[in-house]
């Protein structure tokens, strides 16, 4: 049976994501914590399913949480992420493997499907809360990193 992007954004329930992609959240922890970088209580931990499918991405933003991808069908995806201190890294998660990649809290990332599709979970800790949800205005996102100017650009749709 071949199941496309199609197939697993009907088949789970997805709904479009504001950053790009399709999405449903499937856990949300009932403990709680408070830290100093976060204006409130979050969950312990949050957990969705997240599908791009070829020809979109996940437009450049950053949380204040660790966010862990995890691989479950399709073909690669590549997250393109800037460390809090400048520095790029090019992180893949597929069929090949790895299977999972961190993007450190407070660091700037943007994935792109490299086929037809992805579909991953991303498990964030402390627990995701739009509060700490930050899409990037690109072009202070290039002033900002001018030595990569080219992979923002390259890895965003204005």
């Amino acid at each position: 049976m071949n199941r496309d992007a199609a197939y697993w954004i009907d088949h789970l329930s997805l709904s479009a994501h504001p950053e790009g992609g399709y999405f449903k959240e499937t856990y949300r922890s009932e403990e709680w914590v408070e830290l100093p970088r976060f204006s409130g209580r979050r969950p312990v931990s949050t957990a969705i399913l997240y599908l791009l499918p070829q020809g979109s991405v996940s437009q450049w933003h950053r949380i204040k949480s660790d966010e862990i991808w995890h691989f479950h069908a399709g073909e690669d995806l590549r997250l393109d992420v800037i460390m809090r201190d400048g520095l790029h890294s090019v992180l893949r998660i597929g069929p090949e493997g790895p299977f999972q990649a961190v993007v450190p809290h407070g660091s700037w990332f943007s994935a792109i499907p490299e086929g037809a599709f992805a579909l991953v979970g991303c498990t964030v800790a402390p627990g995701f809360d739009f509060a700490d949800f930050e899409m990037a205005r690109i072009e202070e996102l290039v002033e900002r990193f001018p030595h990569l100017s080219q992979v923002i650009r390259a890895t965003s749709f204005d």
